[in-house]
């Protein structure tokens, strides 16, 4: 290869990864706007201000597209639930607990709703179907971990079932949040920490009163 072949490789690769973020952008609007299923490639390159063919450059299908789409969007909310959850000390007051970590998802979801789009709908991708089938795993498992630490010496199968409604009834809540915009955007999200803290607040109460009448009781 010549000099100027390998200065114009690096050049040639910025501009296939600027049109993949062009395309997987103009994706995103149709997906939202259509839906999965309704959407097509020749919508997606119109969105795009492209020629089909120069989409089926880098894409075979509207598969493929989703499934680029769908594993950035999940790599991102791997690290944005994991700092959200992280930052939280478990001497933090539930009321504020709640309200960090409820106002970092929301605003992931707020800032791609492609990425509920495209992973609540009856026809999505396989491989992306078991890609947020471990997502959700994996941010079950964070949950878990954030709740035993408010909870030290709580059993297992309750830490286990109580981060399962806590996700519950986050995933009902943030359709709501996701269909309204503005300030009814923000009352929704308010609701939402409102049911979270109504529900975890008698259960810590509970245990807390549990653990000190055990610890009285103990000679």
């Amino acid at each position: 290869m010549s000099v100027d072949q390998e200065k114009a490789a690096p050049r040639r690769q910025a501009r296939g990864e600027r049109r993949i973020a062009q395309l997987l952008e103009a994706a995103a609007n149709v997906f939202c706007t259509t839906g999965y299923t309704a959407s097509s490639t020749n919508a997606i390159a119109r969105e795009a201000g492209v020629s089909p063919g120069t989409l089926y450059q880098f894409f075979p299908n509207k598969e493929a597209i989703a499934i680029e789409l769908g594993d950035r969007l999940i790599h991102e909310m791997r690290e944005t639930t994991g700092e959200a959850l992280a930052a939280v000390d478990p001497s933090t007051p539930l009321e504020e607990a709640i309200g960090t970590v409820v106002d970092r998802f929301t605003a992931f979801s707020c800032q791609h709703p492609v990425f509920f789009a495209l992973t609540h709908g009856p026809d999505i991708p396989g491989r992306l179907t078991e890609e947020h089938d471990a997502l959700h795993t994996h941010l079950l498992g964070q949950v878990e971990a954030l709740i035993a630490a408010f909870l030290p010496g709580a059993p297992a199968a309750d830490v286990t079932r109580t981060a399962r409604m806590c996700l519950g009834l986050y995933k009902a809540g943030l359709e709501l949040v996701l269909s309204h915009e503005g300030g009814e955007r923000d009352a929704y999200v308010q609701e939402l920490k409102n049911v979270l803290i109504r529900y975890l607040e008698p259960l810590l109460a509970e245990y807390r009163a549990t653990a000190d009448l055990t610890t009285t009781r103990t000679p």
